[in-house]
């Protein structure tokens, strides 16, 4: 084959596959897209997920379904969505998780800076420092001195080991010099149940879950782990501002499998901020405690990239790994 015949060959490809790709890209959604959400059904995460498929079965036209592929801590879900096809009908739905778990894990098949791009983030909320009625502490300060002043440190429970509830805890220890033995459960409601019970002393649940029952008295708000104040508990101070350096949030972000057309993701990114301002999940949001971000795809992938680097040092320091 002569060098000008190849020339041409390659020039005939080019134009094909970058006609292809603007034609899915115009022709998006052509059937039915999946937006995967990496854990079980019932949960929060799961709830959001599916009010926004509502909203955007109605923007697109075509059905969006919620696929739960629950597993390793979301990363069976994500790297489903890493190995499809990147033309926008498969959309992952996801928490801090995908960005705690590269430290986490010793091998992971994808790298979610590199395989995946970020869309937007919907929303965030925040962990709340909280202790059971019999704990002495007003505030995180005295909270720390009295860890201090306790054989073994005081009991903090977590939803599990490197989920946020537990590195908020971490990040406590190593920022504030709280001491305390860490007692992992599996999943929120058990560890809730521990800390109600006074099994363990304090806990990081989320905002959401832990409000109805700070109303009731049987528990107990010091601070909120991230670095602005929860708009649900505006009174409640940040544990930045007492010990700098402590932020930790259960965000969510929406991603596409890599090199998904960007006119794809324009339309996904616009559809999906615009149903953030819908009733339903605008009362969603405020009833969880979720604060509306609608982040720009690159202010996104910097956040996400920026939480990799944050959740990689906590968890080195800490010599966490997955269980």
């Amino acid at each position: 084959m002569t060098h000008s015949l190849r020339a041409a060959i390659s020039v005939v490809l080019a134009s094909f596959i970058g006609f292809a790709s603007t034609a899915t890209a115009q022709d998006f959604p052509n059937r039915t897209v999946r937006l995967v959400v990496p854990f079980a059904p019932g949960g929060g995460t799961d709830v959001f997920a599916r009010l926004l498929a509502v909203r955007l079965t109605e923007a697109f036209g075509q059905t969006v379904v919620v696929d739960n592929r629950a597993g390793a801590g979301g990363n069976i879900g994500t790297e489903i969505v890493v190995k499809s096809p990147p033309d926008g009908h498969t959309l992952l739905f996801v928490t801090a998780s995908v960005a705690i778990n590269p430290s986490l894990y010793s091998r992971l098949t994808f790298d979610v800076r590199k395989d995946l791009i970020a869309i937007t983030q919907p929303g965030s909320t925040s962990s709340v420092l909280t202790v059971h009625p019999s704990v002495p502490a007003r505030n995180p300060q005295e909270l720390v001195a009295l860890s201090k002043r306790t054989k073994g440190g005081l009991n903090f429970g977590s939803n599990g080991t490197g989920t946020s509830s537990h590195l908020a805890g971490v990040m406590f220890m190593q920022l504030g010099g709280a001491q305390l033995t860490h007692i992992p459960y599996k999943g929120a409601a058990p560890a809730m149940t521990a800390l109600l019970g006074g099994e363990s002393d304090i806990g990081f649940p989320g905002v959401n879950s832990v409000i109805p029952i700070l109303r009731s008295g049987k528990l107990r708000a010091l601070a909120v782990s991230t670095k602005k104040r929860s708009s649900v508990l505006p009174d409640i101070p940040t544990l930045d501002s007492i010990y700098p350096g402590i932020d930790i949030d259960n965000w969510f972000v929406v991603f596409a499998p890599l090199k998904t057309p960007a006119t794809v993701i324009t339309r996904v990114h616009a559809e999906v901020t615009k149903a953030l301002s819908s009733a339903d999940i605008k009362t969603f949001m405020g009833r969880e405690g979720i604060d509306p971000v609608a982040s720009s795809p690159t202010e996104a992938a910097e956040f996400v990239r920026r939480e990799v680097d944050k959740f990689g040092k906590v968890i080195k320091a800490a010599g966490i790994k997955a269980e």
